[in-house]
């Protein structure tokens, strides 16, 4: 009998600048490692993007990459140093909005969980997600089809146009609602201003309580955004899933992942209805970049989601566990969060533990 040959996953990997090649290295080790261990085919190829890509092609993003980047099963985004690139017109184009729109990636799933043993500002355990809107809202970079989404009419006057969607609102809706349907809270609030911005913010509403009608058992709560940043602060604990639009998604994800514990540590999926991009949710950080000090969790556990998101759910699973195990203990915690390790020592102690727990 012919046994057919299970294919491999194709990730494609992107390092970035700054910190973005040693954590993108730490994450394609741990992966490797998680996926031997489970018996996972995964073929991993490598692009330039950034600063390298643009002195070897003239462009921070190339076409060839994004196409690769089509063909791929999945992707694995380093930061990028976007705010020092040159103009667009140069070739400084930032890649992540770029792949964002490129591959239709519509949702940005944002996970802030705290983990035993590492002090959080919030003081108490936190298990919530942010799902984002990832195309539109004030983000000029991607929010248009053609040119960006403000303008300089005059000297001294600056505009910037929001785009809401029904198309996009809709889309968002239906992937918060999913997450919060396979949760065992089954909440969501949807973070608006819609006091303000009526008829966008308006709209996004609109749209999302016709789609909430559609599933039974979960709880909805309309937040004002100010109002959500403040809860947040106070009562981590009362959120699960938060849906809102593209900007104060940005924002209030970076406000959890600094509640949780910190962005070195907030995984990050962007997700459309045929790609997927995992992306670490802190910068390039240049300031510690080639110095074996970055911590790598973030990127780690986003290429965690993205193998769940592909269906490889043992290797995302034994990545998690032993990214739990390892900041369990102060000694094998990097030296951000009190720890002695820096990112080599660190990756290969998370190699390590999923190869002692393997089956």
């Amino acid at each position: 009998m012919n046994v057919m040959a299970t294919p491999a996953l194709s990730l494609l990997c992107l390092p970035g600048d700054g910190i973005g090649p040693e954590i993108t290295a730490a994450t394609l080790a741990v992966v490797g490692a998680a996926a031997e261990a489970h018996g996972t085919p995964v073929d991993l190829q490598e692009a330039q993007i950034g600063f390298a890509a643009l002195e070897r092609d003239g462009t921070t993003l190339s076409e060839t990459v994004i196409a690769a980047a089509k063909a791929a099963d999945g992707v694995i985004l380093g930061p990028v140093s976007h705010n020092a690139y040159p103009p667009v017109s140069d070739g400084g184009r930032n890649p992540s909005g770029g792949l964002r729109s490129a591959l239709d990636l519509f949702a940005n799933i944002r996970p802030a969980v705290s983990y035993p043993g590492v002090p959080n500002p919030a003081g108490r355990p936190i298990d919530l997600v942010v799902v984002r809107e990832n195309l539109e809202g004030f983000y000029a970079d991607r929010n248009m089809y053609s040119g960006p989404g403000e303008v300089m009419p005059v000297p001294g006057v600056a505009l910037a146009t929001r785009k809401v969607t029904a198309h996009a609102s809709e889309r968002i809706a239906r992937a918060g609602y999913g997450i919060a349907a396979r949760r065992p809270k089954r909440r969501v609030a949807v973070v608006h201003k819609a006091n303000v911005m009526r008829l966008s913010d308006g709209l996004f509403l609109d749209t999302v309580r016709a789609v909430a009608a559609e599933f039974d058992g979960i709880e909805t709560e309309e937040i004002l955004v100010d109002a959500a940043a403040a809860l947040l602060v106070r009562d981590p604990s009362r959120f699960d899933v938060i849906l809102t639009t593209n900007m104060f998604g940005d924002i209030l994800s970076d406000l959890c992942s600094e509640l949780a514990g910190g962005l070195g540590l907030a995984a990050s999926l962007n997700r459309g209805p045929s790609h997927a991009v995992a992306q670490a949710q802190h910068g390039s950080a240049p300031d510690i970049a080639g110095r074996d000090m970055a911590n790598p969790v973030s990127l780690i556990g986003s290429a965690a989601m993205l193998l769940d998101h592909l269906g490889a759910t043992a290797p995302a699973a034994a990545i998690r566990t032993a990214i739990r195990s390892a900041l369990a203990r102060p000694e094998t915690r990097t030296r951000d969060l009190g720890g002695e390790l820096g990112t080599q020592a660190f990756t290969d102690t998370l190699c390590a533990l999923i190869e002692e727990a393997s089956p």
